[in-house]
């Protein structure tokens, strides 16, 4: 039989390709895996989900199990609502956020709400890679603008902009993936400052912005953009992935209606049970608390990942130094291309994620992302002394 599909599902996806790799890498027991952004199991609440789940089905089993509302259950998005408020000093009310199946769904959501072909996006270079081929689904023409150490170079935006009229400008101010870096304020004014008043959303991605484990949290494009700014959300990284619970919230009403129109269609709601579950958790539970202890992890691991570096890595390599989140970008010697010590340590049981599908035109990069958060120090202090080997090797 001749299997008629359609054009974007016959061409093979580059950042796809790359993205099942990390997924296999990490589930092979055998392999000390920095290649995926999995957070660590030992942040997970088992004990107070498995209370959460057991008083949901006894109290409200039936609803649990029953179809429910695509924008989501009303007193989870009433929790993500005065959290906006208490953490980032955002007024965005209940009524506003649609939850989601993870931020990847909202990622889509938005891309099929507002691309045609050939519509133009800008995205930073480099940027988050299922971003990146959830975007390509839509043949948008990407535009890019370079990432540096305190976010998005404003001159080449400006310019730009000067020529360009995309459909939205997708960004990760906090703990980028891949960098790991984060906007100062003064780009995220001047960043706001550009684009306020024209008719571009800001897409901001924030799974990230609760790990903060060192320096001062800083404000959302959202509050110098109000409703032409975007924001997405999830539970992934703070609660559990496995529970996929993110959100879109979006203060602009048209776009909003859209928005959830769209999710209506695509698949009635999301998991309903997982959003009564999390509400219950965080109802009954020191979410500030669970947080906290998740950020002193991750700081213990970034700081032994990062002496683990200095130790085992030549001298060639600089890398970038996070306030939080889960990665850290390790730029290698010229002529050492990321591809290649990916591949070359995967041969010794190592995991490394190279940097060319997280750029939308470059390869050959030298550079590599890795992962901190879900190794223990035993791994971390193996698996680097052996990717520092394997520099030296292709050096």
């Amino acid at each position: 039989m001749n299997i008629r599909l359609s054009e974007r599902m016959r061409k093979a996806d580059f950042q796809t390709l790359f993205t099942a790799e990390i997924l296999k890498a990490a589930a092979d027991s055998n392999i000390i895996s920095f290649a995926g952004g999995l957070p660590n199991p030992l942040s997970f609440p088992v004990k107070d989900i498995e209370m959460a789940a057991q008083a949901v089905l006894q109290r409200d089993g039936a609803k649990a199990l029953q179809y429910s509302s695509a924008q989501g259950f009303p007193e989870l998005r009433e929790h993500i609502s005065k959290r906006y408020k208490s953490k980032l000093n955002l007024d965005i009310s209940a009524d506003e956020i649609i939850i989601t199946n993870g931020s990847q769904q909202a990622l889509d959501i938005f891309s099929a709400v507002l691309l045609d072909p050939n519509d133009e996006i800008i995205v930073e270079n480099p940027s988050y890679l299922a971003a990146l081929q959830t975007f390509h689904l839509y043949k948008p023409i990407v535009l890019t603008v370079e990432l540096m150490e305190d976010g998005m170079d404003t001159d080449a935006l400006e310019a730009l902009l000067e020529t360009h009229n995309p459909k939205f400008v997708y960004v990760i101010p906090n703990f980028q993936n891949p960098t790991g870096l984060t906007y100062s304020i003064e780009k995220r004014k001047k960043v706001a400052s550009l684009l306020k008043g024209r008719d571009i959303f800001v897409l901001e991605d924030n799974p990230y912005s609760e790990l903060r484990f060192t320096g001062s949290q800083f404000p959302s494009l959202g509050t110098y953009l109000g409703e032409q700014c975007c924001l997405l959300g999830t539970f992934s990284k703070v609660v559990a992935p496995g529970m996929r619970i993110g959100w879109i919230a979006c203060k602009n009403k048209e776009l909003f209606q859209k928005l959830l129109d769209y999710k209506t269609t695509m698949d009635l709601h999301t998991n309903i049970f997982c959003q009564l579950v999390i509400s219950e958790y965080l109802d009954q539970c020191d979410f500030d608390a669970h947080i906290e202890k998740t950020k002193e992890l991750y700081k213990n691991k970034a700081l032994k990942m990062m002496e683990c570096l200095d130790k085992y890595l030549p001298d060639s390599v600089t890398y970038t130094k996070p306030e939080g989140g889960m990665f850290i970008w390790a730029k290698l010697p010229d002529g050492v291309k990321g591809v290649d010590v990916q591949e070359l340590a995967m041969t010794k049981g190592v995991a490394v994620c190279a940097g060319d599908p997280f750029f939308e035109y470059e390869r050959g990069v030298p550079a590599l992302r890795i992962n901190y958060s879900n190794s223990s120090d035993e791994a971390i202090e193996k698996g680097i002394k052996i990717l520092g080997e394997t520099i030296r090797e292709l050096l």
